[in-house]
């Protein structure tokens, strides 16, 4: 189900736009469709206050709760039912925020991320989308959405924007906390600042050489480093929001000194921060986290030289909560080994070309 095929069900069964306005309101703030000041009968049409009941239960079936897993840290990674059992994931963070998820595997196929080794199975929906949200917020408050789960984005632009749209009005979730996360995809740069909600914008960057990124985002848009920033800083003025570039730590590829000169000579002076975020270890893959240590040096130094640096705690380390870690343990290992031992191969590669 889609956000559009809602409101045109809620249409024939006579709802208004102020009518389907309340609907929206109530389930995407997780409330009881009977909750709101007025009652059902003097407000909405008898035909859909007679369908509610259905409605409400079509909704919670969107997404629902297959398993959680707490974190030391206050999180909690959620592994996500979909209408038709497909799996997602979404990742409650602590204080008040929660990542979501875009489709289902993802087609982009970064060799450090386990959602890359499914290939991409289908998309997401918008409504599915929101219903990750308003799952999330049965469980506790929800002040910001990261699309920063399973998927691209970017290649769900259509859902993922109108899921946007929903969240930044109706939703009651500010416009600079819904955080729109890919890794570089000029119809991004052209879509979001052409809605009625403009989110923040999150660009993975994760290394300054061209060569490296084509190894590490294989099917990612072949744009240069230096391209995604210079598109990344339009964005960052004409919304005035910072961008926020992703960074994800992997020993011995992205963690040296080449690196740290390359990150002060792209983003010195931009309108930007740099999210660095140690790899979370996935056993399937052949890449390893830097000591905690040695990130923060790279922090710090980076720092000094005027790179507004924000070391990220992988949230869930301790419960193997890596990006499709969840979904992957749900699967059966014989239709992942393939892929896995071509991630294997990649990462090899990589690492010998840092």
């Amino acid at each position: 189900m889609n956000i559009e095929t809602l409101r045109e069900r809620l249409a024939a069964l006579g709802a208004n736009p102020r009518h389907q306005q309340r609907v929206m309101r109530l389930w995407t703030q997780a409330l009881p469709q009977r909750s709101g000041r007025r009652e059902l009968e003097h407000f909405l049409p008898h035909a859909l206050v007679a369908e509610m009941p259905t409605i409400e239960a079509e909704l919670s079936a969107l997404a629902t709760l297959a398993s959680a897993h707490l974190g030391e840290d206050g999180s909690s990674r959620l592994l996500v039912k979909l209408g038709d059992g497909q799996m997602v994931e979404s990742v409650l963070l602590p204080r008040g925020g929660l990542c979501v998820s875009s489709q289902v595997g993802c087609a982009v196929g970064c060799v450090f991320c386990m959602t890359g080794t499914t290939g991409l199975i289908r998309q997401v929906g918008s409504a599915e989308i929101v219903a990750q949200v308003a799952l999330a917020r049965r469980m506790r408050p929800v002040k910001k959405v990261v699309f920063m789960g399973m998927g691209e984005p970017a290649h769900n632009l259509d859902n993922v924007m109108a899921a946007i749209n929903l969240l930044g009005t109706v939703g009651n979730i500010g416009h600079k906390n819904l955080v729109f996360s890919t890794v570089g995809d000029t119809r991004v740069f052209e879509a979001l600042p052409a809605g009625p909600v403009k989110p923040a914008l999150a660009l993975s960057l994760h290394t300054t050489k061209t060569e490296l990124r084509k190894k590490l985002l294989p099917r990612a848009p072949h744009m240069t480093p230096e391209e995604i920033v210079e598109w990344g800083e339009s964005y960052a003025r004409a919304t005035d929001y910072p961008i926020q570039y992703q960074w994800t730590l992997l020993e011995g590829i992205n963690d040296g000194e080449d690196e740290i000169e390359g990150i002060v000579r792209l983003l010195h002076g931009k309108y930007a921060v740099l999210n660095m975020i140690p790899y979370n270890a996935v056993p399937e893959l052949p890449f390893t986290r830097p000591t905690w240590e040695k990130a923060a040096d790279i922090a710090r130094r980076l720092h000094r030289r005027g790179i507004l640096t924000k070391l990220r705690q992988s949230a869930g380390q301790d419960v193997d909560g890596g990006c499709g870690q969840l979904r992957a343990r749900a699967e059966a290992p014989a239709r992942r080994s393939i892929r896995i031992r071509e991630m294997a191969t990649i990462g090899h590669g990589a690492a010998g070309n840092a």
